[in-house]
């Protein structure tokens, strides 16, 4: 029995004239991704000011004039592709310094000592707020025995997106007392963060290393429209600390080796999974969308808390009772009371978080 095919086929013609179509739209929206990269590129970080309107201006135009008299698709794009190669070719020679004028409260660098199995933290953070912008900063030195860390703790702030958050990581080193990482960009004096900016080279990182009255109370109680969200880990001790130990090691190499800030390939959670210990975590979209790294940390049980992952969620939220807490030393208890996982603390292994050494 033969069968007949249901339903008109595309004619070959029109098949081909799709194909075509297809093909433009694709070269023309490449050419134009290039083309506004390459312009901001210029505009953001040229680094003679007065002149970064002019060149973004004309990069546009002789681009325009290739895109004119190149009459093949081809053509254009090979043409406007040499321009943007260009440009990028000079973008990457730029290099960061650790010599700018920064703000108060990134002025300086974390650097820490490993002497005898204790983790002596240089420039350890402790601002104390009265307003987002208005804070007097203490730095100390802070001792920890490595022996004593026993666990993780992941803050997740959102300030807008649910799919972007930035990550605090935090660790237990024993006597209730936390030392929280924080991995930002490292903003001069009058910048302030931009999206868009964060895909230029417009910031370096810092890994901030300080107390969580610090860190997190600075989100929660001070700045405006930021949700913080925070779970315990299923990390042993031995993970624990060897995940502490990448902290120490990215914290100097920054000291002494300045890096770009990138919104999508350098920021607060890929850092993380450059680290020798995560090296072997699954890679995921999420991220990237760092925003469900939370979702994605709960699908592979490493958060602690026997519930729903939305029930954990909503438990997770710590903003009303950083608020609360505000200036009690006892900050860090009092936000972690009562919450999923905290009350058998350390008890639990997962199998991805073992003891690695």
């Amino acid at each position: 029995m033969a069968f007949k095919e249901i339903g008109p086929s595309i004619p070959k013609r029109h098949r081909h004239i799709l194909a075509r179509a297809a093909e433009a739209v694709i070269v023309y929206l490449c050419i134009a991704l290039f083309t506004l990269w390459s312009a901001l590129a210029l505009y953001f970080d040229l680094p003679i000011a007065r002149l970064r309107i002019a060149a973004a201006i004309s990069y546009v135009l002789i681009t325009t004039t290739v895109f004119y008299f190149a009459r093949r698709k081809l053509y254009r794009f090979l043409g406007c592709l040499l321009c943007f190669a260009l440009i990028g070719s000079w973008w990457l020679t730029l290099k960061p310094s650790n010599n700018e004028p920064w703000q108060t409260d990134v002025s300086r660098l974390a650097f820490i000592d490993i002497r005898d199995g204790h983790a002596i933290t240089h420039e350890f953070r402790q601002c104390d707020y009265r307003a987002e912008f208005d804070y007097t900063c203490k730095w100390s030195t802070l001792d920890v025995d490595l022996a004593q860390i026993r666990g993780v703790d992941l803050f997740m702030d959102y300030w807008g997106s649910p799919w972007i958050a930035h990550t605090i990581v935090s660790f237990d080193v024993g006597d209730g007392q936390h030392v929280a990482f924080s991995i930002e960009t490292r903003k001069q004096t009058g910048q302030s963060y931009s999206a868009i900016r964060g895909f230029f080279r417009q910031y370096t990182l810092i890994s901030i290393v300080g107390d969580e009255r610090d860190l997190v109370r600075l989100r929660t109680n001070y700045r405006h429209g930021e949700d913080l969200y925070l779970y315990h880990t299923r990390a042993a001790p031995a993970f624990a600390r060897s995940l502490f130990m990448n902290y120490v090691g990215m914290t100097n190499h920054l000291y002494d080796h300045p890096q770009w800030y990138n919104a999508i390939t350098h920021n607060c959670t890929t850092e993380i999974f450059t680290f020798k210990t995560m090296k072997n975590q699954p890679r995921d979209w999420r991220i990237l969308l760092n925003g469900k790294a939370d979702e994605m940390e709960y699908k592979e049980g490493e958060l602690a808390g026997e519930l729903p992952f939305e029930e954990l969620k909503e438990r997770a939220y710590i903003n009303p009772a950083a608020r609360a807490a505000d200036k009690d030393p006892q900050f860090s208890a009092s936000i972690r009371k009562g919450r999923p996982g905290f009350e058998s603390k350390g008890e639990v292994v997962h199998p991805a978080l073992g003891d690695t050494p």
